[in-house]
């Protein structure tokens, strides 16, 4: 996801200082993985020198000054081609988990058990990502959902490659 286009769609609907852009996004769409505060700032500055945002106030406050910035018209339309562009569906095509059946089976290592504690990983994520769900709204709901369907397409990926995996090794050492 892009941080910087994500900022400008909120700072669309209403101009914000850095630290309510932080929290805002924290709150909708990090899901676990929070911004770093140096990375708000940095974003902010380079869409300021892109000329997307400008400040459009400063307020003292108990420390540094808070600056507010909103969005310019360039930036408007800059957010309005980025909606409007389809997501790449990433194919996965080279994943570091068939890297490592692969090399597991090149070195005589055990990848059948590489890929049960692959399938006791995703199985636990599930599990953890359903509880998030039963007690989230429906933003979380929605994610935790994507996120789901996705692990169980993988899981899908890991039985077939299980039942499979004789064929493989022999294919792996023509």
């Amino acid at each position: 996801m892009s941080v910087g286009q994500t900022f400008l769609g909120l700072l669309e609907a209403q101009p914000r200082h850095g630290y309510d852009l932080k929290r805002e996004y924290d709150e909708r769409f990090a899901h676990s993985r929070p911004l770093h505060y140096g990375q708000v700032y940095s974003t902010l500055a380079r869409l300021l020198k892109q000329g997307l945002v400008e400040v459009d106030g400063v307020e003292p406050g108990g420390g540094p000054e808070r600056k507010r910035y909103t969005i310019t018209a360039a930036g408007i339309t800059d957010v309005q081609r980025w909606l409007s562009q389809p997501e790449k569906p990433d194919a996965y095509l080279q994943s570091t988990l068939y890297t490592k059946v692969l090399l597991a089976l090149l070195t005589g290592r055990g990848a059948a058990e590489l890929l049960d504690t692959q399938r006791a990983e995703h199985l636990r994520l599930m599990r953890e990502l359903t509880r998030r769900k039963a007690d989230g709204d429906l933003a979380d709901q929605l994610i935790c959902d994507h996120a789901l369907f996705h692990l169980e397409a993988d899981l899908r990926w890991l039985e077939l490659t299980t039942a499979r995996l004789d064929q493989l090794a022999t294919a792996v050492r023509r």
